[in-house]
């Protein structure tokens, strides 16, 4: 028999390469012209040695089939035909759920766009003495004061400092990178009100966690996306 290289996989055609000691480098195209350029191996002898050995093994599986008397007989995976196993595998999957996203007009996605490359090139803005103090680095940044400072004077080895340039794209100034407009919320009731295609809740953070769920469970309900979800493990009277 000759083998037909042309309806193989290029996974299949590298591991024939490899049995006869042949490079697997190169396109498909090459890897075929270097098999049939190969000296076959007892590949027409190994086909048929195989063939033989399964037809065997159906023959004895029928014949052990009607000693028995079953008239239907299971496939080679020892399951039925209506794949009960698969089904009970597929409901235990666990179903990926997108984010929601808002709906935005061409104008808005552009701003956001520009909004993100220019924070790119934004300077890290320091407080004044922040090398020099441990607390000062830990906090945000403060107008340098003192005659002498040499960052209220703009010294070029001084970290830059705040000014009115630096701000960003004004029609999407307090958006979310993901385009929503964030909400600040303390219960669910206050999600009633809110529009999931443009806004998007932030929870507060002495939200405890009894009333988290509840915002969960409701925001969920009404398709409204959560910026800073977290998974709650139910203990105690949680449950």
């Amino acid at each position: 028999m000759t083998t037909n290289f042309d309806e193989m996989t290029v996974a299949e055609l590298k591991a024939l390469l490899k049995e006869r000691g042949l490079p697997v480098s190169g396109k498909k195209a090459d890897l075929i012209e270097r098999l049939s350029e190969a000296p076959v191996q007892d590949e027409d002898v190994e086909e048929e040695v195989e063939e033989t050995t399964v037809m065997d093994v159906e023959e004895v599986y029928e014949e052990d089939a009607d000693e028995e008397g079953d008239e239907d007989v299971d496939d080679d995976d020892g399951f039925d035909d209506d794949d009960d196993f698969f089904e009970d595998w597929d409901e235990e999957e666990d179903v990926h759920v997108a984010r929601q996203k808002p709906e935005l007009d061409e104008v808005t996605s552009a701003a956001l766009k520009l909004r993100k490359e220019q924070a790119g090139s934004m300077p890290s803005f320091r407080r004044q003495e922040w090398f020099r103090y441990k607390r000062l680095s830990r906090t945000g940044w403060r107008r340098p004061k003192g005659l002498q400072s040499k960052q209220r004077l703009n010294r070029k080895y001084r970290s830059s400092r705040v000014r009115i340039g630096h701000r960003k794209v004004a029609s999407v100034r307090g958006l979310h990178s993901s385009g929503f407009e964030e909400v600040l919320i303390h219960g669910p009731d206050e999600l009633e009100e809110l529009d999931p295609k443009t806004q998007a809740v932030r929870i507060g953070a002495t939200v405890g966690n009894r009333r988290r769920l509840k915002i969960h469970s409701r925001a969920d309900d009404l398709g409204l996306r959560i910026l800073n979800r977290r998974d709650i493990t139910p203990r105690g009277d949680l449950r």
